[in-house]
């Protein structure tokens, strides 16, 4: 189960990272991408009839970068 809450402006969400496995609490650094608040690995969130957490590919740290470079 997913639970959404904001944190003034900040979006944050509570799932599974895929990279160290624990149930955390993900923070937005921009639409659709989330950083692990435990381990700090950036996922991507995954909609198809549940939401999910995936590893980023090279496309999506391209896309990332260009798009919010601060965070990197």
């Amino acid at each position: 189960m997913v639970k959404e809450f904001k944190l003034g402006n900040i979006e944050t969400v509570s799932g599974v990272c895929p990279e160290c496995e624990e149930d955390t609490i993900l923070i937005a650094i921009v639409t659709d991408f989330y950083r692990c608040t435990n381990c700090g690995y950036d996922v991507k969130q995954y909609v198809n009839g549940s939401i999910k957490y995936l590893k980023l590919d090279e496309e999506d740290t391209k896309w990332l970068k260009r798009n919010n470079p601060s965070e990197l």
